[in-house]
């Protein structure tokens, strides 16, 4: 009964993580309401340069891109000056493959309520069950963790083998065509956001996770060594 009361417990865990790191995913694009990071990058990437635009003009690309992947805008299209003409930004190809796009993420937040619905559920039964609770959540959000960095670190050798390999992989794996793959010449959107932009939002979405998966640590650490005072006061 305790091996089976531990199994459940880790599956509660394991959803939870898997929230975590989708929350970690939404802080970490949506975070910053002024899109701090994404000027950082064109920037870093000389974005403006390379699509001659002014900064101003592709913050607010940027917006209007943003607000789309998650409902607030219907169309994605922005007519702004490109290049020295004036023009919509996205083309046919970007709009269908942002559409994509927009229905992973939009599925992708879901799929992290769920999870979070599930690990609630399942910790509260515990809760209920369990004279110490405090310790078998430590003890198996622990063991959670522990598989979770397994696949962290070999993802993270991964991308910094081959980053670009593993960016295809991740495309052929979620998308069921070929939209994703872009022309410079003639596609805006890839010139806004080239791979280094991508790498850098992982190692940011990474630097989220980890810091939250932590505090989340901390706080069922301190749980349970205020349960272990508790009982030698009783004792």
């Amino acid at each position: 009964m305790k091996k089976l009361t531990t199994i459940i417990s880790v599956t509660a865990m394991m959803c939870a993580v898997m929230a975590a790191l989708i929350f970690s995913i939404w802080l970490a694009v949506y975070g910053d309401s002024n899109y701090r990071f994404y000027k950082k990058e064109y920037q870093r990437y000389e974005v403006t340069e390379d699509l001659d635009m002014s900064i101003d003009h592709v913050m607010y690309v940027t917006e209007h891109m943003m607000n789309y992947l998650i409902g607030k805008e219907e169309k994605l299209s922005v007519v702004t000056t490109v290049e020295g003409r004036e023009q919509d930004f996205f083309n046919e190809r970007d709009r269908l493959h942002m559409r994509d796009v927009r229905n992973l993420f939009l599925g992708g937040m879901k799929v992290g309520v769920i999870c979070l619905a599930v690990a609630a559920v399942i910790l509260a039964v515990l809760r209920k069950r369990e004279e110490d609770w405090k310790r078998l959540y430590f003890r198996t959000y622990s063991i959670a963790l522990s598989a979770w960095l397994v696949i962290g670190v070999l993802l993270g050798i991964a991308f910094r083998v081959d980053f670009t390999t593993c960016f295809t992989i991740f495309h052929k794996l979620f998308f069921t065509n070929n939209l994703w793959v872009f022309d410079p010449e003639t596609d805006y959107m890839i010139r806004m956001l080239p791979e280094g932009f991508f790498l850098d939002m992982v190692i940011r979405i990474s630097k989220v996770f980890v810091a939250v998966l932590v505090l989340i640590w901390i706080v069922l650490f301190w749980g349970k060594r205020n349960y272990k005072k508790e009982e030698k006061k009783d004792d």
